[in-house]
């Protein structure tokens, strides 16, 4: 239940832009102290060796995996699909996931896969509130797995952080628990809420069934998994994938605060902090360029392409209408 109007009501909605505009400032700081802390000690001609050295089979296999994760990502939107019954078919919805996906890596959520998805759905004849629920499942669904999969990674098998930071294996823990507890309650509400549907700001958010749900997790813990396995792959193997997991984790909340498009720096400088104890930064950087090569600027390319040929297409045909 809402709760009145009033003070109550208006006070988390006018504190929250300003606590997350001070932790976006403060996450910046951050990342630019790593930054400039980390490039003075990197030697740059070693990272273009490392990336010029990588074996045409492990860019293959990274590429390989990058398509895969693509695929499994472009049906997301079928949820929403399956929720809201709109009548556009499997192949057209992840059509506009792939293209909005990979603007979304590299541009941000709102510039990219926002934008796109809104658009390229209202040219298929979808209205906003449709829009709005098939937007939401997607992102509760490829949240879902992350939140499972980092509370999972956290509590049993924390991150050996380098001895200067603050926050030890037991914060971690306790913050896996937290996170398993919120992936609980929501698979909780769908197999047993009496109500199925909220209103949030004018716009409804519906709980799909518990099988759905578990599918959601599934496909989500899967995609993450993937993502994890490029890198992996791409550092030939030499740091342990649930280290590497556990780094790509922390590195994409990081993104998803700071705005930063395609988390330019920002990933670097989180697998830099985390893993250059264990491997030399310049082989580091080299495979995280690699990655970002397959996984953010491959993509982009194709979706591009493949967007410019939606709106020809869809020009020529308003023309012959």
């Amino acid at each position: 239940m809402s709760p009145p109007g009033g003070l109550a009501e208006r006070a988390p909605s006018s504190l929250w832009p300003v606590a997350k505009r001070v932790l976006t400032i403060a996450f910046f700081g951050l990342v630019a102290w790593l930054l400039f802390h980390q490039a003075r000690a990197i030697e740059w001609d070693e990272v273009w060796d490392t990336v010029l050295a990588l074996p045409n089979g492990v860019v293959a296999l990274g590429a390989l995996l990058a398509l895969a994760s693509y695929t499994l990502y472009s049906t997301f939107d079928l949820f929403g699909r399956h929720l809201t019954g709109h009548p556009l078919g499997a192949g057209r919805v992840m059509l506009v996931t792939f293209i909005s996906y990979a603007f979304n890596l590299n541009l941000g959520a709102l510039v990219g896969g926002f934008a796109f998805r809104y658009r390229l759905y209202a040219r298929l004849g979808l209205d906003n509130v449709v829009i709005t629920r098939v937007l939401t499942m997607s992102m509760l669904t490829n949240w879902l797995g992350y939140i499972v999969l980092a509370g999972t990674v956290f509590l049993l098998r924390p991150l050996a952080l380098p001895p200067d930071w603050k926050l030890g294996s037991e914060g971690l823990q306790v913050l896996g628990g937290v996170l398993l507890a919120m992936a609980a309650a929501y698979l909780l509400a769908c197999a047993a809420s009496t109500r199925r549907s909220w209103t949030v700001r004018g716009h409804e958010i519906a709980l799909p069934s518990w099988r759905i749900a578990g599918l959601q997790l599934v496909m989500s813990c899967a995609n993450w998994l993937l993502i994890a396995s490029i890198v992996y792959v791409l550092l030939q193997q030499r740091i342990d994938y649930p280290a590497v997991l556990s780094v790509l984790l922390v590195a994409a909340v990081a993104g998803v605060i700071t705005h930063v498009p395609a988390g330019i720096g920002v990933l670097e400088a989180v697998f830099v902090a985390l893993l250059s104890h264990q491997v030399p930064k310049g082989e580091l950087l080299g495979a995280l360029l690699a990655y970002r090569a397959v996984y953010y600027l491959g993509p982009l390319i194709v979706a591009t392409v493949t967007f410019l040929f939606v709106e020809a297409r869809a020009k020529a045909l308003r023309k012959s209408a």
